[in-house]
């Protein structure tokens, strides 16, 4: 087979790497790609936008399989372009991507198939946003209708900071498009979980749990950023949630895009609050998440390859049981000095190479470049370093020994990611 994976983020990177070992896959293209992901794919200077050329590249070299990582180009209909050219892609077309394209859109779809998620409004005027704040009370979350590249979603522990964060959407645009409209929800408690099912005509397949840490600091502090680590098993997901949460929430929602004429064709990643009422909607993607996404596939032990595609082509999904024992995975991931605000690029990596020395330890490259021989930062989120061991505390570790071998000015990490995975395993 002939694989074409669209993209340039660690995601992708973590895809590319695990497809490319497919004893069914002859050879990997990636666009546009990265330093990381040319070890194992030919990089191509196209952008995941530009359809006309990533559809005459699929078309011209017989790429037997597409498949698409960023959100952006998936809102935007890139898998509906490249579907009517007759390839077959993996990833939903724009009708239902727009589960994550518009939180205002997955609220309502929620409501209609009775999926547990929080009492929310939908706004674009300031004021009535302000009085359904005082209204739920606080703390509350203002979130962005559109894609805000995973920070559109604000907490506000008080009145004031809520009203402050609908200024910055309705009244200052600082989020442009994507913060016109904003959906105001009550705050939920509990343990927040990334859930990822395979959906397709042939059904639908769980994959493992992973858990985010999505603010920049130690101790679940500062802003969010678009995820700062990853570990996977969640110990909370056990064979009976996981059955429930396909039961109560995967498939209502699946159907009701069906019922939209949204047939889903990807992987649908639901962002969970285990609540003590049991699990809610936090919001849904339409893609994998990053850095979920490096756990989860440095754990799989069987070929994705053949699930991916059975995705893409509608044909039925096997069955293969995820569990909550081992093997483990987490991933730190190495970000730019200043990052989510504004950060130095440029910046010379080295120590990848003995961080993977260990044999054990993958770095997933997601903003990186080369120029002039040397590698370089280029991006807020620079490496995902990632590590798989028999249990979490023996992945923590092997983790941050990569992490420690590994060095460019200014880098940042937290050192507490998969923490709370031991916290629940000593309860």
């Amino acid at each position: 087979m002939k694989v074409l994976v669209v993209g340039g983020g660690g995601r992708e990177h973590a895809l590319v790497w695990k497809i490319a070992r497919s004893p069914l896959v002859e050879r990997v293209w990636a666009a546009p790609g990265n330093p990381g992901m040319a070890r194992d794919a030919t990089c191509l200077e196209i952008a995941v936008d530009d359809d006309e050329r990533l559809a005459g590249f699929a078309a011209g070299h017989g790429i037997d399989l597409v498949v698409v990582g960023p959100e952006q180009p998936l809102v935007a209909g890139l898998a509906d372009r490249l579907r009517a050219r007759g390839l077959a892609v993996f990833g939903p077309g724009a009708r239902a991507a727009a589960i994550e394209g518009s939180k205002a859109y997955a609220k309502r779809l929620m409501a209609t198939q009775g999926v547990p998620t929080a009492r929310f409004g939908t706004f674009s005027d300031p004021a009535a946003a302000r009085r359904y704040c005082r209204e739920i009370g606080a703390p509350c979350v203002v979130k962005t209708d559109g894609l805000a590249a995973g920070k559109g979603a604000i907490v506000c522990p008080t009145l004031a900071e809520a009203d402050a964060a609908i200024a910055r959407c309705l009244e200052r645009g600082e989020f442009g498009g994507a913060g016109a409209t904003v959906v105001v929800e009550e705050f939920m408690r509990g343990e927040e979980v990334s859930f990822f099912a395979l959906a397709g005509a042939g059904g639908v397949l769980a994959l493992a749990a992973a858990q985010d840490h999505k603010t920049v600091f130690d101790g679940d502090q500062g802003p969010n950023t678009g995820g700062m680590g990853a570990f996977s098993p969640v110990p909370a997901v056990d064979d009976a949630l996981r059955a429930r949460i396909i039961r109560e929430i995967v498939e209502p929602t699946l159907a009701g895009l069906a019922a939209d004429g949204a047939a889903y064709h990807g992987v649908l990643y639901v962002g969970l609050m285990l609540t003590a009422d049991g699990p809610r909607v936090v919001e849904f993607n339409c893609r994998f998440g990053d850095p979920e996404c490096q756990p989860i596939v440095m754990r799989m032990g069987h070929d994705i390859v053949p699930l991916l595609t059975a995705v893409a082509r509608g044909d039925r999904l096997p069955s293969l049981p995820w569990t909550t024992e081992g093997p483990a995975a987490v991933c730190v991931t190495l970000a730019s000095g200043g990052y989510p605000g504004h950060y130095a690029t440029g910046r010379e990596i080295t120590g990848i190479e003995a961080a993977e020395a260990r044999g054990d330890v993958r770095v997933f490259h997601a903003g990186t470049a080369r120029r002039d021989g040397r590698l370089v930062t280029v991006g807020g989120r620079v490496l995902g370093v990632t590590a798989v061991a028999a249990d979490v505390g023996s992945a923590i570790a092997a983790a941050y020994e990569g992490v420690r071998c590994i060095h460019f000015e200014g880098m940042h990490y937290r050192t507490d990611i998969g923490r709370r995975a031991l916290e629940v395993r000593a309860t």
